[in-house]
């Protein structure tokens, strides 16, 4: 048993069945036992593969948006420019790479990065650690000022509540023990009618719905800053426009689907992304531009083909190769160009947002 199964049966032994969303605050961000704070998840000696990981242009292609959105909100100076779960850095590395020749970014930029993994917080001091980030823990840390964000598989590993419809009203998941064992608990939840809304509170009997507070909560605060004091934010990840029903809280490891009640703390944590909720945080402020749409389409309206081409006349025969698998991963239909989607928003002076319809 790991020494977080541990704490985690003798907390639900004394105070009774922990909600979805406690169970996975807790095994992803415990202090001294949580995933993110003892592993390096990343990479093919990790449990996952992110887009940046995959290929530079992804990366690129963000900063290409970022600077974009920078200029036509007037090249502030300052600016804070923000990732939420930068992993390795290796998104903000190719980021800032794309940003090098547009004059006056670099020495406006003050770069912040939000993350709890004192590994990955290392990691990313040695490959970004010239532009002096700041870290924080929450976005709500962020200084005040213009704000450029970015995030790339960072909501879907925030804690979710999950609801199932039962004959009699609605009923929250929960995790419960029996001293050696995790298993999934039903409790009466009769809030679950205004959380879900209208569209789904009617749904028939043996439906899952789930909401993600945390990241209404963070996209709430983002939207809010982008309010007051102009910038854009960019978020990928893979996720839907709701409403939609069903279950897809999931766990892995070693690059495998697992048990995501068998080893709290050992495996990664994740389930999709509403965007619909992320939208509505930002719609709040009618000065703010949206846009909704895929990864592969994003990727392919910003260039990604013409970048692609651009390396390849640079690339010997084994770099040809890994560039070409690496753009094909990014926008194959039958994959992450679909799966994953991307979220664009801007305030202030911003008149387009380029890759979105």
């Amino acid at each position: 048993m790991s020494a977080l199964g541990s704490i985690l049966h003798r907390r639900i032994a004394q105070t009774g069945p922990l909600t979805l969303a406690d169970y996975m605050a807790e095994a992803l961000g415990h202090p001294e036992h949580g995933y993110y704070i003892t592993h390096d998840p990343l990479g093919a000696a990790g449990d996952f593969i992110t887009a940046p990981e995959i290929s530079q242009m992804f990366g690129e292609l963000c900063g290409a948006w970022i600077a974009n959105a920078w200029m036509e909100a007037g090249s502030p100076d300052p600016f804070i420019l923000a990732e939420a779960g930068p992993g390795r850095g290796l998104l903000m590395a190719d980021l800032l790479r794309a940003t090098g020749r547009v004059p006056g970014f670099y020495a406006a930029a003050r770069l912040h990065l939000i993350e709890i993994s004192p590994a990955l917080r290392r990691l990313q001091a040695e490959r970004i650690g010239a532009f002096d980030p700041v870290w924080h823990d929450r976005v709500g840390d962020l200084p005040e000022g213009p704000l450029f964000f970015v995030a790339n598989e960072f909501f879907d590993a925030l804690p979710i509540r999950q609801f199932v419809r039962q004959a009699a009203g609605w009923a929250e998941r929960c995790v419960t023990s029996d001293g050696e064992r995790f298993s999934f608990a039903l409790r009466p939840a009769p809030e679950a009618g205004l959380l879900l809304g209208p569209e789904i509170a009617g749904a028939a009997p043996g439906t899952v719905a789930e909401i993600c507070p945390s990241a209404q909560a963070v996209a709430r605060d983002i939207a809010d800053r982008l309010g007051r004091h102009g910038g854009a934010a960019l978020i990928a990840d893979y996720g839907y426009m709701g409403p939609q029903t069903g279950d897809s809280f999931q766990a892995i490891k070693a690059h495998e689907f697992t048990d995501p009640l068998a080893e709290p703390g050992e495996a990664d944590l994740t389930a999709h992304v509403d965007f619909t909720a992320i939208d509505r945080a930002f719609a709040r402020n009618p000065l703010i531009r949206r846009g909704f749409t895929t990864q592969g389409a994003f990727l392919r309206a910003l260039g990604i083909e013409q970048r692609l081409d651009a390396l390849l006349a640079l690339a010997d025969a084994r770099q040809a190769v890994a560039l070409k698998s690496g753009c094909a991963r990014l926008i194959d239909e039958n994959g992450m160009g679909t799966l994953f989607r991307m979220f664009g928003a801007a305030a202030g002076d911003a008149q387009t947002l380029p890759g979105f319809r």
